[in-house]
């Protein structure tokens, strides 16, 4: 019991200081702050902070990578045949509901992050990470013969819009529920944006 209750004060005290990171970047940016405007925001000691971070920058990458890390979780369940049953039936996949839920309840500091004032970096860790962990387990199923683009350019385009979305839906107050939006990507990814957009004519290339 003694080990929950000192996990759940270290998730609490983290938690803390991303709030009060979120809060100094939105205002000042990056490099407008101390370690001790940190400290001071999150109500904490320096000698705390120290227990966990070496510096502000190893506080914004290991909160990155935790983020990253939570939604490993979610699409490690990956099932490929799924997501073909599930864009016929029109019914959103679990894990991506679950996921857009993650990034609800980590929205203030995605949204953050992903914005001008922001990590540039983390854009290119997010990508990376769709890849291989969404991307990558989908492609494992179709036959690279007979794509009719080069794959490395599918994967950029499909990662480049799914990083949209997520960022269209942050910006806009998140009005859309995590469900609907895990069907709304479902659509785009299963459809294609011709088919959604309503282009009826048959293109051949």
């Amino acid at each position: 019991m003694s080990d929950q209750k000192t996990d759940r004060r270290i998730i609490r005290t983290k938690r803390m200081i991303r709030d009060a990171l979120t809060d100094l970047m939105e205002e000042k940016g990056l490099e407008g702050f101390t370690v001790k405007d940190l400290t001071e925001k999150a109500d904490i000691n320096r000698g705390t902070f120290y227990l966990h971070y070496q510096d502000k920058y190893d506080l914004l990458e290991k909160s990155e990578n935790e983020i990253i890390e939570e939604m490993y979780e979610f699409l490690k369940e990956i099932n490929p045949d799924l997501i073909n049953q599930s864009g016929l039936q029109n019914e959103p996949l679990p894990f991506l509901v679950n996921l857009f839920e993650n990034i609800e309840k980590n929205a203030r500091f995605m949204k953050l992050i992903l914005g001008p004032k922001g990590d540039p970096a983390f854009q290119v860790k997010l990508k990376q990470f769709m890849k291989i962990n969404f991307l990558g387990k989908i492609m494992e199923k179709s036959n690279n013969e007979s794509l009719s683009v080069p794959i490395e350019q599918l994967i950029a385009y499909v990662t480049s819009a799914h990083l949209g979305v997520i960022q269209q839906w942050l910006n806009s107050g998140m009005q859309q529920s995590p469900r609907e939006m895990a069907l709304t990507l479902l659509k785009i990814t299963f459809y294609g944006p011709a088919h959604i957009a309503g282009i009826k004519k048959d293109l051949n290339f």
